[in-house]
């Protein structure tokens, strides 16, 4: 009853529509940023051998560092502001894209890359025009999934200098004992990231429907 109270609030007095716009621009650049360069990579690297041999070792070594650890360097590297938050989302999700893509490119069948070289398709133009169409279902439920970590990553991103946004309130809140507040915050992440989820699938269902 606490929590609702609090909600409702905030939400009257506009106060949380404040901190959710923050919140979720900062998710959306940093998503979309990641993905737009994620997405050619990881389909490049798992079609090419050569890619994905030059590439692999250091993006599965870079994958498995700490986020937060990265919080302090990209203060130092970039300063305060937006920008440092959009850094760690797109620190938090690229590598973790970028190989779920290049496994859903190399599932494709080889006889249908071999075909598209039979039938005089450039190397170069083989990724956008088989790979892509074949792995479609499987990148956008890449990007699904890697959505949803994109908004675990927020809390770490607004914890260190952030004026807005929802993990710069729960942190705020924690400091004060306000316990409602922090719970809000959390849901607030919870039902963000069920609406996403819920627009990929939709996506997913309008784009792709034979895999459905």
């Amino acid at each position: 009853e606490s929590v609702l109270s609090t909600t409702i609030s905030m939400a009257l007095d506009g106060s949380l529509w404040e901190h959710v716009f923050a919140s979720v621009q900062v998710v959306l650049i940093g998503f979309v940023l990641s993905s737009i360069v994620a997405v050619p990579l990881g389909l490049t690297m798992g079609t090419y051998r050569i890619v994905q041999a030059v590439l692999e070792p250091l993006v599965n070594f870079i994958r498995y560092l700490p986020v937060t650890s990265f919080v302090p360097l990209f203060i130092l590297w970039i300063g305060i502001g937006i920008e440092q938050r959009v850094a760690v989302i797109v620190f938090g999700v690229f590598f973790q894209q970028l190989v779920m893509i290049a496994d859903s490119a190399r599932s494709v069948q080889r006889d249908l890359v071999n075909a598209a070289y039979t039938l005089g398709t450039k190397r170069g133009d083989t990724v956008f025009h088989i790979v892509f169409p074949a792995t479609l279902p499987s990148v956008l439920d890449v990007l699904r999934v890697t959505m949803g970590w994109a908004w675990t990553y927020l809390v770490v991103a607004e914890l260190v200098a952030a004026r807005s946004g929802l993990g710069y309130i729960s942190l705020k809140a924690m400091r004060g004992f306000q316990v409602d507040v922090i719970f809000m915050a959390i849901a607030m992440i919870g039902i963000l990231g069920l609406c996403t989820d819920q627009l990929f699938r939709g996506i997913r269902r309008l784009v792709a429907p034979w895999a459905n």
